[in-house]
């Protein structure tokens, strides 16, 4: 049986407390379309190709980190936009987006997911807040492990580091992971006591203030790091709906 696309933007709404993230744009559902939702696309970006095939894939929905609206963006319908509205439409294919409450979940988010990828304990404290909700999360290991295994385990389980400056201690107990754009917390991890920090971006200041800090930096590419909470959210609707959702994986460079 298919779901009502009400129930499940409402689930995942309250699921992800999208309200108690204050965000750069709508959240949650961006388009409507189909009232009944069989199959669901999961992925990192809105795009053309992205809506091409989900509807190859016949997919109702489609739910996404980054999404097709912006504060910042000019609310004239240009012709990017229209195209891939106009995929969307004509498929009657909705668009669900999830952005910082999908980064900080505590469980379901990118950086709680990227801990755990990691073998690290999770903490119960996080950093780098938007309202009163953090978005990047600490994790612990003991014993410690040698920045050269850490190097492994992230180039194994999230892809090729875009940067690493080896500039903290050789025992790492304790690191912040931020994904996507967020390099500038590094300060905040060292202030913390963090000996390795963790994010998708790299930014010009990093290697400099990663050796004054004496931090470990790891750019892992924000697509990369920002793939594990819609593959979460996918495992989640596919065990508590009766609806098939699936990853699709569009890489890019960044």
């Amino acid at each position: 049986m298919p779901e009502p696309l009400s129930k499940l933007a409402r689930f995942l709404d309250q699921t992800l407390e999208v309200n108690m993230f204050p965000d750069a744009g709508p959240m949650g559902l961006q388009v409507h379309g189909s009232e009944q939702v069989h199959n669901i696309v999961t992925a990192v970006s809105a795009s053309r190709e992205l809506f091409e095939q989900a509807a190859k894939r016949q997919a109702d929905m489609v739910l996404v980190h980054h999404g097709l609206f912006w504060n910042s963006d000019s609310r004239v319908i240009d012709p990017l936009l229209r195209e891939r509205l106009r995929v969307l439409l004509a498929h009657n294919i909705s668009l669900v987006s999830y952005h910082l409450a999908l980064d900080g979940h505590p469980t379901l988010g990118n950086n709680a997911q990227i801990i755990k990828a990691l073998d690290f304990s999770q903490e119960d404290e996080g950093f780098a807040y938007t309202g009163d909700r953090p978005i990047g999360w600490f994790g612990s290991s003991n014993p410690p492990i040698a920045p050269a295994e850490l190097t492994r385990r992230i180039t194994e389980r999230i892809g090729p580091l875009h940067a690493n400056y080896a500039n903290g201690p050789d025992d790492i107990h304790r690191i912040a992971v931020c994904s996507g754009g967020g390099p500038r917390y590094i300060r905040e991890a060292a202030e913390i006591g963090c000996d390795a920090f963790i994010t998708g971006d790299l930014f010009e200041p990093a290697e400099m203030w990663s050796r004054e800090l004496g931090i470990h930096f790891f750019a892992a590419g924000h697509y990369a790091t920002e793939v594990f909470g819609v593959k979460a959210l996918a495992g989640l609707l596919n065990h508590t709906h009766d609806c098939s959702a699936t990853f699709v994986d569009l890489p890019t460079n960044a």
